[in-house]
């Protein structure tokens, strides 16, 4: 018996509400989608070395689902991913694509914060996003968005915003599953959930001996007897944190404000909508 083949891919964007958009369609009694939530299998080589049967293994619970799928944002960070569509075309010709947006001044910014705690970005702000176009290629919608559209026509592409999806959850993922062809009456139970929201303090650094004791033998062995507010202070004392909300974003919104009402000017042309929703990058 074949295992299943994932037929639905929210590609994107990064820090746009990905992770409660996969938990709310996997809800779905018609929907299963895979975890790890991000296999990244058709962007890591490393991951695609490992063979198509490796990663059906993923699916293969998916039982009787009529949509099987997966959530990798990185299939939308062309150009440092690419090919990714052609793929994935490849895989599955008739697959379909979920793109999910968000004001991008706020998703630039989130992105960035997210470098700082798992890639040890230690630039300022406004100096790695000006010195890094890859922060800007990822809140490139429309440029995104072309390579799906024409790799397999934009009726097969599905989008929406993070800023609707909190506006009014049960109405957009009933609009996502009518598209879907799936019991669009169905109301998720977990759409009060947030996944993967970025923490309003992010590590900064990690202070060389106490990280290295925390991640000793020694610590991992005691480690599940330690009470846990003992170890949540012993992290606190062996690391510096920055607070998001005292670091002045200002010149960041000033810098990035220009280039993205021209970016969001071409995607309002490609998809014929406009984003009022989107109150950072209009600011005044």
């Amino acid at each position: 018996m074949s295992k299943p083949r994932p037929n639905l891919f929210v590609i994107g964007a990064m820090k746009a509400g990905t992770s409660s958009l996969h938990n709310y369609l996997n809800n779905h009694p018609q929907i299963f989608m895979c975890s790890p939530k991000e296999p990244m299998f058709f962007s890591n080589h490393s991951n695609w070395e490992k063979g198509e049967q490796e990663y059906l293994k993923l699916f293969e619970n998916a039982g009787d689902a009529l949509l099987v799928g997966e959530s990798s944002t990185n299939y939308s960070k062309a150009p440092y991913y690419s090919g990714v569509p052609e793929l994935i075309a490849q895989f599955n010709p008739d697959a379909r694509f979920i793109y999910i947006m968000r004001d991008p001044i706020e998703r630039t910014i989130s992105h960035y914060w997210f470098h700082v705690s798992y890639f040890k970005e230690r630039r300022d702000i406004v100096t790695a996003i000006q010195q890094q176009p890859h922060y800007l290629e990822v809140s490139d919608y429309a440029m995104q968005l072309k390579l799906y559209f024409d790799a397999f026509g934009k009726e097969r592409v599905a989008t929406l915003t993070l800023e609707d999806l909190k506006k009014d959850a049960t109405k957009e993922m009933q609009k996502l599953f009518a598209w879907l062809g799936v019991d669009s009456s169905f109301v998720p139970q977990n759409l009060e959930e947030r996944k993967n929201v970025t923490p309003r303090k992010v590590l900064w650094q990690e202070k060389s001996l106490a990280g290295s004791l925390r991640n000793s033998k020694y610590w991992q062995a005691v480690k599940p007897i330690v009470p846990k507010s003992m170890r949540t202070w012993a992290k606190s004392w062996s690391n510096t944190y920055v607070d998001r909300e005292v670091v002045d974003l200002e010149p960041v919104k000033a810098f990035l404000r220009p280039i993205q009402v021209k970016q969001v000017e071409t995607l309002s042309e490609l998809l014929g909508r406009q984003f009022p929703e989107w109150k950072t990058l209009y600011a005044s």
